[in-house]
């Protein structure tokens, strides 16, 4: 599916599709890339580029992007910026989406974060590789990667919520990590946000930067 918004109101983690133009320019001011897999019909194939934050210098006339390659193709991490005329939001898969992409040993471990977000009226969406293996075809999955997610929620987070992560991911076969992600895009990590004690800060990623939050005005404990 995809979904236009006017210009500028991408933000962090968002999907967008690069029209083949605005690709095409790009790729050849950068000689370092030539020759490199996937990247000549990457915007051809559909394939999209992630909203990443900004880095220092970096102005506002174009929109932050990012680009993973597979690890079998170096594992390398691409940053590119592009107009925002040029691009189109594309809606990524819930986690219940890309379940079929994810190795059978992850099977249990993601019905359960389905399940937690069901009883929360949250839609977990994956990052990393499992994003990004089932948006593009190609293989991201390794025996060591994670299981990364996205929870898109409003604050204050629930405790119960992040407990609930804890104990799916103490049982996990592998490392569950990912971030709680606010309507602006902000992250916050959610260990950090669990962990950390109730008069304490939590480190926040946003588009522009990252800033030390509160942890009062983003979590609040469920009466038992």
């Amino acid at each position: 599916m995809l979904e236009t918004r006017p210009p500028g109101t991408v933000t962090r983690q968002d999907l967008v599709r690069a029209d083949s133009y605005a690709w095409a320019s790009w790729l050849r001011t950068r000689d370092d890339l030539t020759g490199v897999p996937h990247l000549a019909g990457w915007a051809e194939a559909g394939r999209p580029l992630i909203v990443r934050r900004r880095i220092p210098g970096e102005g506002r006339a174009a929109v932050p992007l990012g680009l993973p390659l597979p690890p079998g193709d170096g594992k390398r991490r691409i940053g590119l910026a592009l107009p925002a005329e040029h691009l189109t939001r594309m809606a990524g898969p819930s986690l219940a989406e890309a379940a079929s992409h994810a190795p059978k040993a992850w099977q249990a471990t993601i019905a359960a974060a389905v399940a937690l977000g069901e009883r929360y009226a949250l839609k977990p969406r994956p990052f990393g590789g499992l994003l990004w293996q089932a948006v593009t075809g190609l293989t991201y999955l390794t025996e060591a990667s994670d299981l990364d997610l996205l929870w898109p929620c409003q604050a204050p987070v629930p405790t119960g919520l992040l407990d609930g992560l804890a104990s799916i991911a103490d049982k996990a076969p592998m490392r569950l990590d990912g971030e709680i992600l606010l309507p602006d895009g902000t992250g916050l990590h959610w260990r950090e946000l669990r962990d950390a004690p109730e008069g304490g800060t939590v480190l926040a990623k946003g588009l522009d930067g990252l800033a030390m939050r509160p942890v009062a005005a983003l979590r609040f404990r469920e009466p038992a």
